[in-house]
């Protein structure tokens, strides 16, 4: 049966599309273990360009220069000369599993595509099963390099792929980030950064959140009014996409007032040690702004009593860190009057200013700069 048949209500322009996918592209994955995410953006031009601004594909040391800093201090580079990291921050490399088995030398490098890949299109649209570990999970690959597994259900099945939208539970729930999302612990079984989610949930997720449904089509042969925002929303990229989560109101009373934070997200409002998120509080009367004393929420990770680095923490310090389903109530010893209007901003740095010297961060605008996740204000 031919394309034409197969295809007859498909324009001429997407007949030749098709084609030259079908006989440039299919058999075309030379030492590559996962097709280019270049490739996918012939039919799925909207998702690769969200995908393309990801914290997904910028993932490596040479392209996030915070995991860089880290990466840098690391023994497992120092020392090892291995890419641990490798497993969940470029998982498509062509020898990651020289990456991550102990013994054998596999450091990032720039000049290897798969390498700078990151965290690919097509690895994770081949996530068949996760295994379950208690330091942490395992994505389980499928063996066949063009079936992806989807949650789309396709009315135009790929000339170029096989799309599975059936028997894969990950996919189905939403939640096959939890693979490299769920948690993570070191050597001394702390565990550095966790969602402590229940992969079962059947109506909050992690797609459902961080993947919420915008305008534009799927892809450009199968044509759909909305499809999933690939830019994955988090602490780095498009956080006001998640931004509904977390319910800000004020309490006034006679001589104070509250400033009460309403986590709904299942998980922590940040998950990294690294953060520090700041609630900042400002009063304006009569045309003159009051402000007034930050509040921070951070998790300090350390070892005999002082901070530390993940691979060498063995304790939780401190954490003031806003939790899953927790509404958090920051008092203000101030009257307000009639005509003052009250802004609050939330908001985070991605490192700890403490910690940018040390890391060698403090010239790095993206370490430096305050995000903010929303601001409210309330008249009175």
């Amino acid at each position: 049966m031919s394309l034409l048949s197969i295809y007859k209500d498909v324009s001429i322009k997407k007949i030749s599309l098709l084609l030259f996918l079908s006989l440039s592209l299919f058999a075309n994955d030379g030492v590559h273990k996962f097709a280019s995410s270049k490739e996918c953006k012939e039919c799925h031009p909207k998702i690769y360009n969200e995908y393309y601004g990801s914290m997904h594909a910028n993932a490596t040391p040479d392209k996030d220069p915070i995991h860089k800093a880290v990466w840098d201090k690391h023994p497992h580079k120092n020392k090892l000369e291995q890419y641990s990291c490798g497993k969940c921050h470029s998982p498509a490399a062509n020898n990651l599993d020289k990456m991550i088995t102990k013994g054998q030398k596999a450091l990032p490098d720039t000049q290897n595509e798969t390498h700078q890949e990151a965290i690919s299109c097509a690895y994770c649209h081949r996530i068949q099963s996760i295994e379950k570990h208690k330091l942490n999970n395992t994505n389980i690959i499928s063996k066949t390099s063009k079936k992806y597994y989807s949650s789309q259900k396709s009315s135009l099945e790929s000339p170029y792929h096989k799309t599975i939208t059936q028997n894969n539970q990950h996919f189905a729930d939403g939640n096959v980030c939890v693979g490299c999302h769920s948690h993570n612990l070191n050597k001394h079984g702390l565990n550095l950064c966790s969602t402590n989610i229940n992969d079962e949930m059947s109506q909050a997720n992690c797609v459902s959140c961080h993947m919420p449904k915008v305008n534009g089509s799927v892809s450009s042969i199968n044509e759909t009014k909305m499809h999933s925002f690939h830019g994955f929303a988090g602490a780095h990229y498009k956080s006001e996409m998640l931004s509904k989560y977390v319910d800000i109101s004020i309490l006034k009373n006679i001589d104070h007032f509250i400033v009460n934070i309403d986590n709904r997200s299942s998980h922590a409002l940040l998950l990294h040690p690294m953060r520090l998120a700041v609630l900042k509080i400002a009063v304006i009367r009569d045309g003159k702004t009051v402000e007034l004393e930050e509040e921070t929420f951070v998790r300090v990770i350390g070892k005999d009593g002082k901070p530390a680095m993940p691979w060498l923490a063995d304790t939780t310090l401190v954490d003031t860190m806003i939790q899953a389903n927790e509404k958090r109530a920051v008092k203000r010893d101030f009257k307000l009057q009639k005509g003052d209007r009250v802004d609050v901003t939330l908001g985070w740095f991605l490192v700890h200013p403490e910690s940018l010297k040390s890391l060698g961060l403090e010239n790095q605008e993206v370490a430096k700069e305050f995000h903010l996740f929303k601001k409210e204000s309330f008249n009175f």
